[in-house]
């Protein structure tokens, strides 16, 4: 019987719910080469989330001389910033689950193990009851999803993203080696590079075999952003570089805060 894995469902829920999110942001957007957002627009999106940053980025531009590209990071790291005790919360609760998961796991082993040949509506039923007696002794909530701080940073990430896209001023604007508003070749490269260090930051310290499920999407992941990059305006992969770069370094401070001992699985004999 396969064994039960609370975190790998509890990802893939946040990942489908992140996806819906995201398309149904998108939905909001404004559309159009050369759509603008600004204080008229209608739309509860663009007007309390994507316009606030609009405004931002102009008025950090103008304090940066007019440097359209120090805005931009600016704006992204105070963003990054406020939203980082919430993800520091998430990660801490989610080392504490997976600290009464590591005591639970053997038990939930034995108990899989005794029920491993009994298909009969029954035993399927009886199981799930001890189960869940065994997620009670523990105090493990296995619907206890934590999707929360994920639902609130995806919205203001996704206005972050459509104010860069829709303020018209950047486009006509250079930074360092690149225009904003026309794709680089270069940046794609290193936004490949930075997504596969921060997958690479979540690894440390994982249990091996937990390791190996999100291993593909691990690797495809960089490859896919690589590939967005080439063909949009050097402005979006300049913003996901800095957020990457943002994300490594809040993951290795987290799992350095919260760092637990990672002890190997428990093995069951048949015998």
């Amino acid at each position: 019987m396969e064994q039960f894995n609370v975190f790998t469902y509890k990802r893939k829920f946040i990942l489908i719910g992140a996806l819906v999110l995201l398309v149904l942001l998108s939905g909001c957007g404004v559309s159009g080469p050369n759509a603008t957002v600004d204080a008229n627009t209608p739309g509860f999106f663009n007007h309390y989330i994507v316009y606030p940053f609009v405004y931002l980025i102009q008025h950090f531009a103008a304090f940066f001389g007019g440097s359209y590209g120090l805005a931009l990071i600016m704006l992204t790291l105070l963003v990054r910033l406020a939203l980082m005790p919430l993800m520091m919360r998430q990660y801490r609760n989610q080392q504490k689950m997976k600290q009464k998961m590591d005591v639970l796991q053997p038990e939930l082993k034995l108990l899989q193990d005794a029920y491993k040949d009994k298909k009969d509506a029954e035993s399927k039923a009886k199981m799930q009851q001890e189960m869940m007696q065994l997620y009670q002794k523990h105090q493990v909530n296995p619907l206890a999803m934590g999707c929360l701080p994920l639902l609130i940073q995806l919205p203001i990430l996704s206005g972050l993203y459509y104010a860069i896209k829709f303020t018209p001023e950047v486009a006509a604007h250079s930074f360092l080696w690149f225009q904003l508003g026309k794709p680089d070749i270069v940046l794609p490269l290193l936004v490949g590079i930075i997504y596969f260090f921060q997958y690479k930051a979540t690894q440390i310290g994982m249990d091996p075999m937990q390791s190996k499920q999100f291993a593909f999407m691990g690797y495809l992941s960089p490859i896919m952003m690589t590939v967005f990059s080439l063909t949009t305006p050097a402005v979006i992969p300049m913003y996901w570089c800095v957020g990457g770069v943002f994300v490594i370094l809040q993951t290795l401070l987290a799992k350095k805060l919260y760092r637990t001992k990672i002890e190997p699985a428990a093995t069951v004999s048949n015998n």
